[in-house]
């Protein structure tokens, strides 16, 4: 006769410490727990509402410029560090006028290591230059300037770095490209002492981008040049048209291939080792900005004006790979994030949203009362916040996710996000989850003007369904989205 007893050891389940947590010994049978989706579903759908109870994706403002913020550069050499350029670049005269005119003056003209002027001041000096400091390399963890870069005399357009994190090249619409030598982390100087070289050029600039190797950049304006820091005239110039050319970005993967839109609506790849364009792309609106995916090189995202950013490969070009809709207004800028899986994008609706790299709208929309028009987007270097520069001269520091827990989590914590997480994913095309987890509140101008941009959708989409039917049969094939904007494919 055999008897079957459990036996454990005393070790295995005695703790070795008081503060060590006691071993639970669970048998993970199905069958012992028939209940068990029922539970992770209810599990999930209480964790999909602790998200919007915990989301508070505002981090705080970046206050400083005197003029809407026009572009940002990360600092590769500094996780905490962004660039900002405004366009307060213009030295300002003023001129006898109405004592309205001098009060405006009294409160916009700061002089360099001055407090600003006095009423009186501005009376009896009423015709005085004045130069500011436009070019601001910020740190995120306090949210203050680190230092300031005066020089440019116009709006300055386009800020980029080089990948060693060492120089900063800004450009504007005074015609010039200058070089500054960035400071070291610790430094906190507000001496003005850095002194950039200058390029000056016959035409203003539009943007800037730096190769991702050796010492050269891009420039864009009336065409595509490229510099390299110890020549004071461009090394390379592109030319395809005599429209403007409104953004240029290198690919992180081959570095002599970059891409560029033009205000001709047409979007143009370049190779550094050729003469001539590779191949042109012509939409039937234009695009603002430009963003190549870094985990995937060959592909990259356009924001567009008619509210649409589009994917394309670089191989197949006759048609986009994805349509992300969402937005209402102009999409004015992109930035991918450094995973690749997705990108933020800033549109002149005064929304800023966070798109899947493969899905076709937001998964999340930010905004606030005081924010107008965004002309920046920038995710930083760990992808865990994003940066937004606006029309009222603020910065925005928003969570990446929004109701992410900020600070050191303990290993028990991070199970037990990963595990809300992943039921959340699981369980998110059931009704109820799928409701609270796509449930947004926007301002009462968005709602509507999306439940427009609908309404037109729709009466197109019927408009067209009405006119293949009343028409021979294959005379009119319908036509995708990811086609429909695309006008022809130039090589």
């Amino acid at each position: 006769m055999k008897v079957k007893v459990i036996s454990r050891s005393v070790d295995e389940f005695t703790r070795e410490r008081s503060n060590d947590l006691q071993r639970v010994f669970r048998n993970f049978d199905p069958n012992l727990r028939p209940q068990e989706k029922s539970i992770e579903y209810v599990r999930g759908l209480n964790a999909a509402k602790l998200e919007k109870i915990f989301a508070r994706p505002f981090v705080g403002a970046m206050e400083g410029h005197i003029d809407a913020v026009s572009c940002m550069a990360k600092n590769p050499n500094h996780l905490k560090g962004i660039f900002s350029g405004s366009m307060d670049g213009a030295s300002i005269k003023f001129q006898m006028g109405s004592r309205s005119d001098i009060l405006t003056g009294m409160l916009s003209v700061r002089h360099e290591n001055q407090e600003p002027m006095s009423l009186n001041e501005v009376t009896d000096n009423f015709i005085r230059p004045t130069k500011e400091k436009y070019i601001r390399l910020w740190d995120i963890a306090t949210r203050r300037t680190v230092c300031q870069f005066p020089g440019h005399q116009g709006a300055v357009q386009g800020l980029t770095s080089s990948i060693d994190g060492r120089v900063l090249v800004s450009c504007g619409t005074d015609c010039t490209v200058r070089l500054w030598k960035i400071p070291g982390a610790t430094d906190e100087s507000n001496d003005n002492s850095f002194k950039p070289i200058v390029f000056v050029s016959k035409n203003g600039f539009r943007d800037v981008d730096h190769k991702w190797e050796d010492n050269h950049f891009a420039t864009a304006g009336t065409q595509v040049d490229i510099w390299d820091h110890n020549r004071s005239e461009p090394i390379r110039s592109f030319e395809w048209g005599q429209d403007t050319v409104i953004s240029v970005r290198f690919n992180p993967g081959e570095p002599n291939i970059l891409a560029a839109t033009t205000s001709d609506r047409s979007i143009t790849l370049y190779d550094l080792r050729l003469s001539s364009p590779l191949r042109k792309l012509i939409m039937k609106t234009k695009s603002n900005a430009i963003a190549w995916n870094p985990m995937e090189p060959m592909n990259f995202t356009a924001a567009n004006e008619d509210c649409n950013c589009y994917s394309y490969d670089t191989r197949k070009l006759d048609e986009a790979k994805c349509v992300h809709k969402d937005h209402v207004s102009a999409v004015m800028d992109i930035d991918y994030s450094p995973t690749g899986r997705e990108f933020v994008t800033g549109s002149y609706d005064r929304t800023i949203r966070i798109f899947p790299y493969n899905g076709g709208h937001s998964r999340e929309i930010y905004h606030t009362k005081r924010m107008q028009r965004v002309f920046c987007t920038q995710f930083t270097c760990d992808g865990t916040y994003v940066v937004s520069g606006s029309d009222d001269t603020n910065l925005r520091l928003w969570k990446a996710k929004a109701s992410e827990q900020l600070g050191v989590l303990l290993p028990r914590e991070r199970k037990k996000h990963e595990y809300e997480e992943a039921l959340i994913n699981r369980f998110k095309h059931l009704p109820e989850i799928n409701r609270v987890v796509r449930h947004r509140h926007v301002p009462k101008s968005i709602f509507k003007a999306s439940a427009l941009r609908r309404t037109v959708n729709e009466t197109e989409r019927k408009k067209e369904e009405r006119r293949r039917a009343h028409s021979a049969p294959g005379s009119m094939k319908p036509i995708p989205m990811r086609k429909k904007r695309i006008i022809q494919e130039v090589e």
